[in-house]
């Protein structure tokens, strides 16, 4: 994308951020916007049936993001500015 970007002299580009923001750093010409134009939502899953490995995924999944470990895991691998999912009721 960002080839193409660049050969065709195209005005704006888009794709996952971190990667933009990497390339953008080496060159002088280009920015990053702010904000965001899409959201990726992340999902789990288990086969139907299996009531008690659903019990543990859901406990699993609330644990790791009340417990900080899924934004601790999203600053470490460079994404700008986390955003964890709220808790499920």
């Amino acid at each position: 994308m960002i080839d193409v970007f660049r050969d065709q002299k195209l005005e704006a580009a888009a794709g996952v951020r971190q990667q933009l923001i990497a390339f953008a750093s080496g060159q002088p010409d280009v920015r990053v916007m702010d904000g965001r134009f899409m959201v990726i939502e992340q999902a789990i899953g288990t086969p139907k049936g299996r009531d008690k490995g659903l019990e543990f995924l859901k406990s699993f999944v609330e644990d790791a993001k009340s417990s900080g470990f899924v934004a601790d895991a999203l600053t470490r691998s460079n994404q700008r500015d986390p955003a964890v999912a709220p808790p499920v009721p």
